[in-house]
């Protein structure tokens, strides 16, 4: 396995004037579980710190973990959301219409996880493909789905290899993947490589100014190398040929990106870019994407966020009142790790995916149960680590809430619901 990295220079542009932003000190990896055997060992942990590029306007962390240590045995799976599902059914219902795809078509999704996505293409009768490093993920998409794939990480490589044997692609959705990836420029030549002279790429990412502004540190963790501005991802997808045709801003995952990218000809001759990319372009200048001001106080924020929560947890727990949690979720684990909680303020994490339970959260160890042992147990609060899907996870909780069982939301703002 080869050994992690910190890099000094841009990930995106290849500066070395990078400044820094925050920094969460060393904590674990966040989607590391750990078995009960696992407690008494002593766990990897590893710098985690924010930095931005003047050059190219790119927010980034400084570590890179190998992707084999992070990703070929994965713990999230994206049908576990009742919102990611719905979201993916819309998505490619539209994108099936827009772009005419049928029998002839290719849809190709880069990191297609349980093959959550490509069903509904795979349903409308568009042959499709994944493209997933996880083992046991792409099992489960080929044999629970029957969606055909490929067991690898993304590149340029892949996608040269693929592109010459005549897998060419009419769409390529890249969700909450690009954030991961250490080689941007090989992964984003990747994308022009296999696709079409007529095809799109569409790529969703967290946006950079929801975190900023809504104090979304927890979406910092060690798989999320990158954190991206429409500017960002414009300056990198020109680089290799591509243009952003289309953007839109999605409430999903507290605010991300969705972008439309072709190829120059192919984008110039229909037309150009739309005026949402124009506006939202002119927007980000305007609030200051180019220039650190906009970043400095994000640290200090944060910093007033860990106090009012840990405040509220406990007064609660002076109070005598039990404390759980919902969400073994990667930005759950970055909150409990650097606001320093654990077993002594809470009692338990439930998840909705049966492939985490029974497994102990990284650095906290907290045991991870069912979702219905709230209801069971009735603890008086629960924080809501998956802040992200609260509504999704609200309504499925009702019957506890209905008991009197309360939720605390941790970001933007601490709130009791």
């Amino acid at each position: 396995m080869s050994a992690r990295t910190s890099t000094t220079s841009c990930r995106s542009c290849d500066a070395r004037e990078l400044e820094l932003i925050l920094s969460l000190g060393r904590t674990p990896l966040a989607n590391a579980l750990l078995t009960a055997e696992q407690l008494a060992e002593t766990e990897a942990t590893f710098p985690l710190d924010l930095v931005f590029c003047p050059a190219c306007s790119l927010v980034q962390i400084t570590e890179t973990v190998p992707p084999e240590q992070l990703f070929r045995e994965y713990f999230y799976l994206s049908s576990f959301s009742d919102t990611m599902l719905r979201h993916a059914e819309e998505l490619t219902a539209r994108l099936t219409a827009e772009r005419k795809l049928d029998a002839g078509s290719l849809a190709v999704e880069v990191a297609s996880n349980d093959g959550y996505l490509l069903q509904y293409y795979k349903r409308a009768g568009v042959p499709v493909l994944g493209i997933e490093p996880a083992t046991n993920i792409a099992r489960i998409a080929r044999e629970e789905r029957g969606i055909p794939t490929v067991c690898e990480f993304f590149g340029e490589e892949l996608a040269a290899k693929l592109s010459a044997e005549g897998t060419r692609a009419d769409v390529i959705h890249a969700n909450n993947v690009l954030a991961h990836v250490a080689d941007l420029n090989g992964f984003v030549r990747g994308l022009e490589t296999m696709l079409k002279d007529e095809g799109v790429a569409v790529i969703e990412a967290p946006y950079v100014k929801e975190m900023i502004d809504h104090r979304e540190f927890d979406t910092i963790y060690h798989e999320h190398l990158c954190y991206f501005s429409l500017t960002a991802l414009d300056r990198l997808f020109r680089r290799h040929g591509l243009r952003i045709q289309d953007v839109e801003l999605l409430p999903i995952h507290g605010g991300s990106l969705l972008v439309v990218a072709g190829k120059e000809r192919a984008v110039a001759a229909g037309g150009g870019v739309s005026e949402r990319v124009t506006r939202m372009l002119a927007e980000e200048k305007a609030w200051g994407v180019d220039g650190m001001e906009f970043y400095r106080g994000f640290g200090q924020a944060v910093a007033r966020l860990r106090e009012e929560l840990l405040a509220l947890l406990k007064e609660l727990k002076a109070g005598g009142k039990r404390i759980a949690v919902y969400g073994a979720s990667a930005k759950g684990s970055t909150l409990l790790n650097y606001f320093g909680l654990g077993a002594e303020t809470l009692d338990y994490v439930v998840d909705r995916s049966t492939v985490k339970q029974g497994y102990y959260t990284p650095g906290t160890h907290l045991l991870i149960r069912a979702p219905e042992t709230l209801v069971g147990e009735m603890p008086d609060y629960v924080l809501l680590l998956t802040w992200n899907f609260a509504e999704e996870i609200l309504a499925q909780q009702s019957a506890y809430r209905e008991r009197g069982g309360r939720f605390i939301l941790p970001i933007p703002e601490v709130k009791i619901v």
